[in-house]
Formats: C-alpha cells, structure tokens, sequence
C-alpha cells in the first residue's frame, strides 16, 4: 500500500472516530456521567476520601476477599513418575513429563498408543 493510500485511509478513519466522539456528547446519559464524577470528586476533595476509602466503606467484604487471594499462591501437585518398558528390548524409561528423547524415539518409531500401552506405573 502506497504511503499516500495508507494516509487517506487514517484520515478516513479519523474523521469518522470524530463523527462518533460528537455524537456522544450529545448523549444525554453521558452528560448525566459527566455531572456525577465531577460532583463526586469534588465531595471526596472535601471530605479528604479517595475512592478505595469509599469502595471500602460501601463492601469492605469485596475488599477483602480480592486482597487475601492475590497473595497466596498456588502451587501445582508434583507429576507422578512413569516408568515405560519396551517388551523387544527389555530397555526401561523413567520420566515425570513427555519431554524425554527416547520416549520421544519409541513414539516415533512405534507410535503413541503402542508405547502408552507400556506404561507400568
């Protein structure tokens, strides 16, 4: 796309995000918004609150329960071992994950569900 194709479509673009912006300040349900949060702010501004002091105040419980679980972490259940042997060689794998090269092999030479199907522990 030409720099100059790419610029009238921006521009395109730009004049209609204009078109919506004034539509929307005509909208009465926004002026009514506007009015709330500025007469608000100035109430917090006299009374020295902010508004974590009045969220607190209003549902101190919604408060609480969002800050307890933040900290705690959760921790994952260590994976089991898997112990693999092959019935033609006698060659036994032991792993925790999927990730391991000769498994990888078997299952490449004999397929996943054979190999799965030597699954021991």
């Amino acid at each position: 796309m030409s720099k100059l194709a790419e610029f009238r479509q921006l521009e395109k673009h730009l004049a209609e995000q204009l078109r919506a912006l004034e539509a929307m300040k005509g909208n009465d349900g926004l002026k009514k918004e506007i009015e709330f949060e500025t007469k608000l702010r100035k109430l917090l501004e006299q009374y020295g609150f902010s508004l974590n002091h009045i969220i607190n105040l209003l549902e101190p419980k919604t408060t609480a329960r969002r800050q307890s679980a933040s900290p705690v972490a959760k921790t994952r259940k260590p994976r089991g071992l898997k112990v693999y042997k092959n019935p033609k060689t006698g060659e036994v794998i032991e792993t925790k994950g999927g990730n391991h090269k000769a498994l990888k092999e078997w299952k490449a030479e004999h397929g996943a569900d054979v190999v799965e199907g030597w699954l021991k522990k």
